[in-house]
């Protein structure tokens, strides 16, 4: 349960939670104008349940059901001796927004990445995501790069 403080739960997901993410990652996926077959969305969850795998994952969950994801891999770096911690997808139920979800998703993946000693998180959104902004340019700092990219596949 969330103390006072906190907008809601924050834990790594379970197996029984499969459907509860399944539905915010698609949420997510439909907020970016993105798709990915069953396949990659199953081959996402079982990442997660893999210790093998440097992809990790926290929920948050509230009065019983999951409102929010985010997902972060860890990478080596030429830049410092201790790895890098990406956050690569963070999503709120829409009716979450605003009430802290996003904020304390964040903040759990900076502490468990402080705890594995990685020396900085990051992570990219869209210019034109202004909410989500919002939010970051209040938490981090704004690096000034731009994502460039050649698809493979």
């Amino acid at each position: 349960m969330p103390d006072a403080a906190s907008p809601a739960s924050i834990r790594p997901p379970r197996p029984e939670d499969r459907a509860g993410w399944e539905a915010l990652w698609a949420g997510y996926l439909t907020f970016y104008g993105a798709t990915v077959s069953p396949e990659v969305t199953e081959t996402t969850w079982g990442r997660l349940h893999d210790p093998a795998v440097p992809i990790h994952a926290f929920v948050a969950e509230r009065d019983g059901a999951l409102v929010g994801l985010v997902h972060y891999i860890y990478h080596f770096s030429t830049w410092t001796a201790q790895p890098y911690c990406y956050l690569q997808d963070l999503f709120t139920a829409p009716e979450t927004r605003g009430a802290g979800v996003g904020r304390a998703l964040i903040a759990a993946v900076r502490a468990r990445a402080e705890a594995d000693g990685a020396s900085r998180v990051y992570w990219l959104t869209q210019e034109g995501n202004v909410t989500a902004r919002a939010l970051y340019d209040k938490v981090a700092m704004r690096t000034g790069f731009i994502q460039y990219k050649q698809p493979i596949l």
